[in-house]
């Protein structure tokens, strides 16, 4: 032992049954109503719980930033994959996966380095390859706000993670505010984007009166292969197609609110450009509640959830198929936790937080045998057995409001966390699977038990210097211990490698019992300067971060192709950078409407201090900027996007450079009465671009045998229509 201190779902028939019979009345209602001699009901007032800043009393950092329901609604008409949504935000990028399913990055530290929580669950992907990413669980339709918090993140916000933290909400229970009259709203959303022939459909419901709410939110998202931009053509195993359903049932009496959501998902296929494999099957169920309370002391908070994930991979049309078998590769996983949370006011405005949570993960990882395969068989092989990794959190926050400029965030945490597994086997075959079967030995031989403590702390000050000017800086300690992955994927043969890994770039990765936490040390400083009015407004974030026992890897071998096979290793590296984003009002009239300009800039290098070369998949300087204009029920914007050239590189991995591009978005929405029309044109000028995070296109390289960087989508008319009552 190691000790180191730092349910089956409904099938897509029934599911689009059941979505059909949601959605057809709520489509058909306004035709229904005008058919009938109806009474026009006045409007009813409700209410639903306001937006919580991160650490709803007290002190917000300035490096939380929230997603306007704006701009949320604008980017449905554009995307299904919820990641993207905080794309527009200095220093977010994404790792480019399936469609609904990217990797957030902040700062330059993806994937388990990023804290997501949504709707107070701490989930993990149940996949070698992380193909159902927390993200992947929230349809764009759904989400009632998001927000992120970059680098200094209260410690009540973090655990296990060092990058930041991203919280998904759904919309907040509506209630009425008499006892008499009942409170009913619906919606139902339709967009379609040509590049790829996306179709999504979405409603939601609620009713419910000042004591009782309930709801429901549905949709179906598919979309085929989307084409590259200029002569780049078809970008294969880029289809997907998914189902999501929740119920909510929220009841509230006085200032106690509790709230249970059920909800299913099933994805009965994602493809995967920049990997060797494809989703075939995910399913998954979850039940989550939680309990909010306001006393004459403070607010009470607690939260439980379960969720059970079946997964399945193997390869598309795009990559073989599966007529022969394929490759199967199978996975379930539960995850479930508590989290309470007690926040006491003080006299001077300030507030003390203590909290403790404790997070489940069991994890079976196996690959079913193929008939008449010499490789793949006679026995299933046992990649994770009984999976292991138990996490218990606690922490104490005190924010401080010292005079009317000066206020402070000290924090300290402390999460232990525990892992193991069970013996494990290769195919079997023989000669063939020599390395496997060494490997599976040497691995049963060891010991898997590890603990690792782990200690986190945040720092901060922020001076408010008069209403236009507010400045912060502070210090922050994050850790992250391993997942389970890294520390158990075994298999040392090449094939067995090459299905290990989240990365996009072909190669082999094998896990290491003796990997220990990473831990970040991070300096921040944020310049905010605004009219007081915010008519203006610039927030200009430096940053610095070193990181002990960063998780990178070492070459162990050299594979067929040019490819390579990875362990993971403790190195040390670090990374600085700077985002910068602003606003600026340009008129305000009756006459022309209000039209803004808005614009991010973020640049981080990265750099691993052991092997002095570029950290992986780190994001070159980046820029947007939008014009907007709102006139009346028209709103509309122009955007251009774009990236320098990607030089730095992590040669070892041979990740490829990729040249600098300048994209043009357009879009524009107008709204009558209960009827929102959304229209767009993403990648106006249809310009040939390779996304810097996206990896390499392995699903044209398994079709054409040519290696190419994984292109970015080509120009995409996109129509939306959202009817609301």
């Amino acid at each position: 032992m190691h000790i180191r201190f730092n349910g089956r779902l409904l099938g897509s028939s029934a599911l689009s049954r059941s979505f059909m019979a949601l959605a057809l009345p709520v489509l058909f209602w306004p035709a229904m109503a005008a058919a009938q001699d109806a009474t026009l009901l006045p409007p009813v007032d409700v209410e639903s719980p306001k937006e919580q800043t991160a650490t709803d009393l007290g002190y917000a950092p300035l490096t939380e930033t929230n997603v306007s329901p704006l701009e949320r609604l604008r980017k449905l008409a554009h995307t299904n994959d919820t990641a993207s949504l905080f794309e527009d935000v200095a220093g977010v990028s994404t790792y480019k996966a399936g469609g609904v399913s990217n990797l957030p990055v902040i700062n330059g530290l993806a994937d388990d380095r990023v804290r997501i929580v949504v709707d107070g669950m701490v989930m993990s992907s149940a996949c070698p390859n992380h193909m159902n990413s927390p993200l992947s669980y929230v349809d764009p339709t759904g989400v009632g706000s998001a927000k992120v918090l970059a680098g200094l993140t209260p410690v009540s916000m973090g655990g296990d993670s060092i990058a930041g933290t991203i919280v998904i909400d759904s919309p907040a229970p509506l209630f009425g505010t008499t006892p008499d009259v009942a409170v009913l709203a619906a919606s139902a959303s339709t967009f379609y984007r040509s590049n790829g022939d996306s179709l999504t459909g979405s409603v939601a419901a609620t009713a419910g009166n000042d004591k009782v709410s309930i709801g429901y939110k549905g949709s179906v998202a598919r979309a085929g292969n989307y084409e590259g931009g200029g002569d780049d053509g078809e970008v294969r195993s880029t289809e997907y197609k998914s189902y999501n359903h929740a119920l909510t049932l929220a009841a509230r009496n006085g200032d106690n609110l509790v709230v249970l959501e059920a909800g299913q998902q099933y994805l009965p296929y994602e493809g995967y450009p920049n990997q060797y494999m494809d989703m075939t099957d995910n399913r998954s169920t979850f039940v989550n509640g939680r309990y909010e309370g306001s006393f004459d002391w403070g607010k009470l908070e607690a939260r439980a959830f379960w969720q059970g994930v079946d997964h399945e991979m193997n390869f598309l049309d795009d990559k073989g198929g599966m007529a022969d078998g394929g490759m199967p590769m199978n996975t379930s996983a539960d995850n479930a936790g508590y989290e309470v949370k007690a926040t006491f006011a003080l006299k001077d405005g300030g507030s003390i937080r203590v909290g403790n949570e404790f997070n489940l993960q069991r994890l079976d990882d196996w690959w079913p045998p193929v008939a008449m395969s010499m490789m793949m068989g006679p026995n299933t092989y046992i990649n994770i057995n009984g999976g292991k990794r138990d996490r218990l959190g606690t922490f104490a926050e005190w924010d401080a409001k010292w005079t009317k400029s000066w206020s402070t965030l000290l924090g300290i945490r402390n999460d232990t966390v525990w892992t193991d597994t069970g013996d494990v086997q290769s195919y079997g075959c023989g000669m063939m699977c020599m390395s496997d079967n060494m490997a599976a030995m040497t691995f049963n031989a060891a010991d898997h038990k590890h603990t690792f403590v782990n200690f986190d702390a945040t720092a901060i000050a922020k001076y408010e210097a008069n209403e236009t000017s507010t400045f912060e800086f502070g210090y922050a300690r994050k850790s992250r211990a391993p997942n389970l992955y890294e520390l158990y994927a075994w298999g040392r043969g090449s094939m067995a490698s090459r299905m290990i890994g989240w990365f996009g770039d072909g190669n082999g990765y094998v896990g290491n019992l003796d990997l220990d936490s990473e831990i970040a040390n991070t300096l921040s400083a944020t310049a905010d300067f605004h009219s007081a009015d915010r008519s203006w407004e610039a927030k200009l974030t430096p940053y610095y971060t070193y990181v002990e026992d960063y998780i990178g890897v070492k070459k162990i071998a050299s594979l067929s192709g040019g490819f390579s096979q990875f362990q993971f290793v403790n190195h040390n590296a670090e990374l600085y950078g700077v985002n910068l984003s602003g606003k600026l009002g340009l008129w305000k009239s009756d006459a022309a409407g209000e039209g803004t300009l808005k614009g991010t800039l973020g640049y981080v290098h990265g750099k691993d201090l052991t092997t002095d070369g570029s950290l992986y998949h780190i994001m070159p300087l980046n820029a947007s900027l939008t014009l907007e204009e709102v006139y009346g029920d028209w709103a509309g914007h122009v955007e251009l996007k774009g990236a320098a050239r990607k030089s730095s590189v992590d040669d070892l991995r041979n990740e490829p450079e990729t040249p600098s591009y300048l994209l043009v978005n357009l879009g524009g929405s107008y709204t009558w009465q209960h009827v929102r029309i959304d229209l767009g044109v993403d990648n106006l000028f249809d310009t040939a671009y390779d996304d810097p995070l996206g990896g390499l296109s392995l699903g044209d390289y398994m079709a054409t045998g040519v290696l190419r960087p994984l292109p970015g989508m080509g120009r995409s008319l996109n129509v939306g229509l959202t009817l609301s009552l």
